[in-house]
């Protein structure tokens, strides 16, 4: 059936003609209408009015979501404690001074006998690492196993009794005698669990660790409150390569510097391990542990013990 001229007029005017392309320069502003993108005064008086309240209500929304979060929180004190929190409960055990970054191995000590070129790294390290420790802006208690710190109080650090690991001595690095420094990392609330029984060590403790243990416990049993240091060759080689070893001042932490608490001015303590006479031209590898029974030693995670590379070149 064929359709009239009327009907094919008829349809021809349901289709709706494309309508041309406004010029981006009339988008953006056109004179005619008076809009700028498309819009006019009025409505962007009201979309910004409506934005405006909208990001106020929201910022002072979260703005109380933190006042009430901090409230919960104090700056001193952190929320989760020991085993709650991330760090865990059982501290690691660092060494000063670091191996540069630089070194091809990150854990050695290297450095040429009495070159002072060569050693002079480690002992500014070692000057900028102990500056706090000589700093006298804050009060000090001078503790000791039988007085412990009063409330509030932290216990002084004095480096003066390291022996010959001092800033004066160049911590015997020029004498081919180095010094390392092992401190405890912080956690905050950590008590350590003394190894204070003599006859209850474990197996695995150093056996000249296991003696200096039970000749404190004659003669100064008061002592026994120390998270205990040893440091040692890693093979046998290394064993008969470390040579003699010396711990300053005492052969591990006291326990009247913890727990610790945040203290402003709180400063670790500090052993100084001094390598007397190490074999010089061959690399000894060290592993320095802390003792204690709440302390755990895992070289993978590096939890209570430190391992280094020592090397002094002939």
């Amino acid at each position: 059936m064929s359709r009239s001229p009327a009907s094919t007029v008829q349809a021809h005017d349901h289709v709706r003609m494309k309508p041309e392309p406004i010029p981006f320069s009339k988008f953006l502003f056109n004179s005619q209408n008076g809009t700028v993108l498309g819009r006019g005064a009025g409505s962007w008086a009201k979309i910004g009015i409506f934005y405006i309240i909208f990001y106020s209500v929201l910022a002072a929304l979260v703005a109380m979501c933190m006042w009430v979060f901090f409230k919960t929180l104090d700056p001193r004190i952190p929320k989760w404690q020991v085993d709650q929190s991330l760090i865990g409960a059982s501290p690691g055990l660092s060494m000063r001074p670091l191996p540069f970054e630089d070194k091809i191995e990150k854990t050695q000590i290297v450095y040429q006998g009495t070159d002072e070129k060569s050693y002079k790294l480690y002992t500014d390290t070692l000057d900028d690492f102990l500056t706090n420790y000589r700093s006298d802006h804050v009060q000090f208690q001078n503790c000791s196993y039988n007085d412990p710190p009063s409330k509030g109080k932290i216990c002084e650090v004095d480096i003066r009794q390291y022996g010959p690991c001092t800033l004066e001595n160049h911590y015997s690095y020029h004498k081919s005698a180095p010094c390392i420094f092992l401190k405890l990392n912080k956690i905050y609330g950590w008590e350590p669990v003394f190894y204070d029984d003599p006859s209850a060590l474990p197996s695995d403790m150093p056996t000249d660790l296991k003696e200096y243990i039970k000749d404190k416990g004659v003669k100064q049993q008061h002592t026994l409150s120390t998270v205990w240091v040893s440091c040692e060759g890693e093979s046998e080689d290394d064993r008969n390569n470390i040579g003699p070893i010396q711990y300053y001042p005492r052969r591990g932490f006291p326990g009247y510097y913890y727990p610790y608490e945040n203290i402003d001015g709180y400063l670790s303590p500090l052993v100084a391990i001094h390598f007397e006479r190490p074999a010089r031209g061959t690399g000894i590898n060290v592993e320095c542990k802390a003792w204690a029974r709440n302390i755990k030693h895992d070289r993978y995670d590096r939890f209570g013990l430190v391992r280094f590379e020592l090397k002094i070149e002939p």
